[in-house]
């Protein structure tokens, strides 16, 4: 009994540890290339540029070869001795193009860790509370992640957060060793893999995929545009853009946990049609937004949104998409897709003769797009009923690396 506990935290572990390998570099990732390789800001650019291409790349192919192997947990390892090996390629760097080459080979697949863990998750049988909560805690890390890393470099300099990065990858690669091993301790336990519901058409799939590029988008450029909005456009302190920054990262957690509960009640249809109401209403809002204080009481419409988009958006792309790598694969690149066109939404809104306040129009005109794409889908999309549990037995890698036999037998969540 007393091993019972180490299975319900490896997942969580895991998803924190993924959450703060990459919390703790992106964010800082500008900085360190100027501080370290003496990069200007044109050269952040294109290196940046690069780095996410690649990303791209990684994020397919590496779930795909996971697909065809019908394994999860071993890409995932490979993917944390692969941070550690950025983080220490890095640190011994001392040109630009050395590092460009580390970011390129080493970052770009390492990052698609994540991807692995919610592909995982699937495989095995998750629910999608199981999916959204995990989601929670990439979320809680995100909001510690960012602060911590700054501090470091203030206090140590900008090769101490490397060394930060491979503490947390030792940690990843532990946790994730843990999940392996407790999977292999299993023999003999019957291997099937998730119902992936009734066929989806390819149309209907990329219907899907474009809706949550623009609710991506149309996040991201608010997001990014926040700042100059508030200092700009409202005339106030650039303080008060991270404070409404921060307060909706913080109020995501508790929204997802929410979301988690809503999502063993109603379907992920549901859930993200009052998802995008509530991104309209805040970007609608924002649009007519006069004070700073304004942008702090809005920002809970803005976390409902985001944690709809981030954590039932995920669950719907394994849903309509039978392999679970490809799936979480193609979820994670409607973010980087969606920060592209988020440039082209900042360029059209500050043109309008909304000015400034014309970015979130066009954010809430293109969320209200989003949903009306996602709602004609509907009929193709919805995935069949969830079997009864005792008709179902999940694969062997099970929902925390561990072997699962019959539902019956393994208690409530």
């Amino acid at each position: 009994m007393t091993a019972r506990p180490l299975p319900r935290l490896l997942v969580p572990s895991s998803a924190l540890l993924w959450g703060l390998q990459f919390a703790f570099l992106n964010p800082v990732l500008a900085l360190l290339l100027t501080g370290l390789f003496g990069a200007t800001a044109a050269d952040v650019g294109w290196v940046l540029a690069a780095y996410n291409a690649s990303g791209f790349a990684a994020s397919l192919l590496l779930p795909a070869y996971a697909d065809r192997r019908s394994s999860y947990l071993r890409p995932m390892l490979a993917c944390g001795a692969l941070t550690l090996a950025l983080a220490a390629a890095l640190a011994a760097a001392t040109t630009l193009p050395a590092a460009v080459v580390a970011l390129i080979v080493l970052g770009a697949p390492a990052g698609v860790g994540t991807s692995l863990l919610f592909a995982h998750l699937r495989h095995s049988g998750a629910e999608v509370a199981e999916v959204v909560n995990t989601r929670a805690y990439i979320a809680i890390a995100w909001v510690a992640g960012p602060p911590l890393a700054t501090l470091i470099i203030g206090a140590f300099g900008e090769r101490a957060v490397l060394a930060a990065i491979a503490a947390i990858a030792v940690l990843n690669i532990g946790t994730t060793a843990a999940m392996i091993a407790r999977r292999d301790a299993g023999h003999g336990a019957a291997s099937k893999k998730p119902d992936a519901g009734p066929p989806v058409r390819k149309a209907a799939v990329a219907a899907v995929v474009l809706g949550f590029v623009a609710l991506q988008a149309s996040n991201t450029a608010a997001v990014s545009f926040m700042a100059l909005f508030v200092s700009q456009g409202l005339g106030g302190e650039v303080f008060w853009a991270g404070l409404a920054l921060g307060t909706c990262a913080a109020l995501e957690v508790p929204a997802l946990l929410i979301i988690a509960r809503l999502g063993r009640r109603f379907p992920s249809g549901v859930l993200i049609t009052a998802g995008c109401l509530a991104g309209i209403a805040y970007y609608t809002s924002m649009t007519f937004a006069a004070d700073p204080v304004v942008l702090i009481c809005l920002q809970p419409l803005n976390a409902w949104f985001f944690g709809t988009v981030a954590g039932v958006g995920l669950t719907l792309f394994q849903q309509i998409i039978p392999r679970p790598g490809l799936a979480s694969g193609l979820w994670s690149n409607t973010a980087r897709l969606g920060a592209v066109v988020s440039g082209v939404v900042i360029s059209v809104g500050t043109t309008t003769a909304l000015g400034y306040h014309g970015v979130f129009a066009c954010s809430a005109g293109l969320t209200a797009v989003a949903l009306l794409v996602l709602t004609l889908r509907a009929r193709a999309i919805r995935p069949a009923a969830p079997e009864p549990d005792h008709h179902h037995q999940p694969s062997t890698e099970g929902r925390h690396g561990t072997p699962v036999q019959d539902p019956q037998h393994q208690g409530t969540r």
